[in-house]
C-alpha cells in the first residue's frame, strides 16, 4: 500500500534544525522549558514516541486520553501537542476549538489511516501538521520546532492583548468615547462638539487617554486600538449614535444629565 500524499506546511528537513535537539545539555540550558505533549490511546505507540523524543533532548508528557490532558496541571514556557486523530474521548475538531478558546499550543496530528478529506479539514481548522503513521522522527522534529516557535508568538500576544485590556480598564467612560475619535483622527475642537465639552476638556480627557494606555503618540495609541479591536470612528458617527441615544432617552422619558 502506498502511502497517501498529504498536504504539508513543512519545507525539505532541516538537519541543521533537528541537530538542535540532539542535545540534552542544549535544552536543559535554554531559559524557557519546552514541552511535548502526546495523547494516544495506544500505550506501545505513546511510550516509544516518547522515548525518541526524550532521546533526542525533548521534554515529553504522554495521555491516554483528551480528558487526562487538560486535567494536566501544565507549566511550560512553550509547548507542542500531539494527538492521535482517532481519540475515542473527544472529537479532534472539538479538542482544537477547545485548545483555541484557552489559548492551548499549536496541534500536531498523526494517524494510523489518514485520508485527505479529514487532513485538509484538520488543517484547515489550525492543525498545525498531519503525519502518518510510523512517523518519520526527523520530519516530525522539524515540526515540532515550529510549532514552540509558534506557541511562543501566541504566549507573546496574549499577554501583550491582557497588558492592553488592563489599560483600557482604567479608563472612565467619557475617555472611553473620547479614544475613538482621536485614533478616527478627529480634530480636538470637532471632537469636543460632538461630545458637548469644551475643547480644554477634550485636551484633558485625550491627555488621560493618552497616559493611562502608555502610548507616546497618536499612531501608537492606533496600534493598540486595532489590537483591542476598537473601531476608529468618525466624527459624523459619533454625533449620530449621541443623536440616536438622546433620542432613545427622550423616548423613555428620561432626562439626560
Amino acid at each position: 500500500m502506498h502511502p497517501i500524499a498529504l498536504p504539508s506546511r513543512l519545507q525539505p528537513v532541516d538537519r541543521a534544525v533537528v541537530a538542535k535537539f540532539t542535545s540534552s545539555k542544549e535544552v536543559s540550558s535554554r531559559g524557557v522549558q519546552e514541552v511535548v505533549y502526546l495523547i494516544d490511546e495506544a500505550v506501545g505507540f505513546r511510550e516509544s514516541l516518547m522515548a525518541l523524543l526524550r532521546s533526542r533532548g525533548l521534554e515529553a508528557v504522554g495521555f491516554s486520553s483528551a480528558g487526562e490532558y487538560f486535567k494536566y496541571p501544565r507549566r511550560d514556557g512553550a509547548a507542542c501537542l500531539i494527538v492521535d486523530f482517532h481519540l475515542r474521548d473527544m472529537c479532534s475538531f472539538a479538542l482544537l476549538r477547545k485548545l483555541k478558546d484557552q489559548g492551548g499550543p499549536p496541534v500536531i496530528f498523526i494517524s494510523g489511516s489518514p485520508d485527505v478529506p479529514n487532513t485538509v479539514s484538520a488543517m484547515s481548522a489550525g492543525a498545525m501538521e498531519f503525519f502518518e503513521k510510523p512517523v518519520d522522527l526527523d520530519s516530525l522534529l522539524v515540526a515540532i520546532r515550529l510549532a514552540f516557535e509558534q506557541h511562543r508568538k501566541i504566549r507573546q500576544k496574549n499577554a501583550e492583548l491582557a497588558r492592553l485590556k488592563g489599560q483600557l480598564s482604567l479608563l472612565t467612560p467619557r475617555e472611553r468615547e473620547v479614544l475613538p475619535l482621536v485614533v478616527g483622527g478627529v480634530l480636538n475642537q470637532r471632537a469636543a462638539a460632538v461630545l458637548g465639552i469644551s475643547k480644554v476638556t477634550l485636551q484633558i480627557h485625550r491627555s488621560q487617554v493618552m497616559r493611562k494606555m502608555g502610548a507616546d503618540s497618536v499612531a501608537d495609541l492606533v496600534r493598540m486600538a486595532v489590537k483591542l479591536r476598537i473601531p476608529h470612528r468618525c466624527a459624523g458617527q459619533m454625533a449620530q449614535a449621541r443623536a440616536e441615544e438622546e433620542q432613545q432617552r427622550r423616548g423613555s422619558g428620561l432626562v439626560a444629565l
